[in-house]
């Protein structure tokens, strides 16, 4: 039974919930911010701007998908425990500054996409926030006590797949970024049909009933 009362004790995620809510919310909204067009522009000028639009729309679009399915995870994660403790709240809690991080490498990418550093920057963080991701559901196999929904093992390795599978893909566009520039980001494609075979694995092991043994 969950104590009350200190620092370390073990709370519903109902907090959690809340908190993490609100900081998709903003880093969601914040990334729409970079775009827009100068007041006061004559007809060229103003034709020049739109044209310059087009990358900060997609960046934004990337970075929207991104944080919203990082978001839906999340709140599988959490809404499937009954309680939390410190180290899981301490690793949501970096998670959350990561994805509140996400708005200024967009606006890197948006603005200097050709550059290197904005596109290792950008992948970094990605990849970091899928990685606190990873040792979210890494906590929560880990102690199934804890469970409202029991997480089996088939399920959790699956979905721990499906999620290393974006960490990998941004970490090996960072060296690359550098000979190839912006081109790197092409390598971000091979997404669609790698995170749809392991959704595709990761739905099956969701549907997989449990075995007797519980395993």
């Amino acid at each position: 039974m969950a104590q009350t009362g200190g620092f370390g004790d073990e709370h519903g995620p109902e907090r959690l919930v809340a908190l993490s809510d609100g900081v998709f919310a903003i880093a969601m909204t914040l990334l729409v911010l970079d775009i827009s067009v100068p007041p006061d522009l004559g007809a060229a000028g103003f034709r020049h701007a739109l044209g310059e639009l087009p990358p900060k729309v997609a960046a934004y679009a990337l970075s929207f998908l991104i944080i919203g399915a990082f978001w839906l995870d999340h709140r599988r994660v959490l809404l499937g425990m009954r309680s939390v403790d410190l180290p899981f709240t301490a690793v949501t809690l970096a998670g959350l500054g990561v994805t509140a991080f996400v708005p200024f490498p967009t606006s890197l990418l948006s603005e200097y996409g050709s550059m290197p550093a904005a596109i290792a920057i950008y992948a970094a963080t990605i990849a970091a926030m899928d990685l606190t991701q990873i040792a979210l559901v890494l906590l929560r196999a880990r102690h199934p006590e804890r469970d409202r929904t029991p997480l089996r093992p088939a399920l959790a390795k699956a979905w721990i797949v499906d999620l290393a599978v974006t960490v990998v893909v941004f970490l090996v566009t960072i060296p690359l970024a550098w000979p190839l520039g912006g081109d790197a980001m092409w390598i971000w494609l091979a997404l669609i049909p790698l995170k749809g075979a392991a959704g595709r694995s990761r739905t099956a092991a969701s549907r997989k009933p449990s075995e007797p043994d519980g395993r």
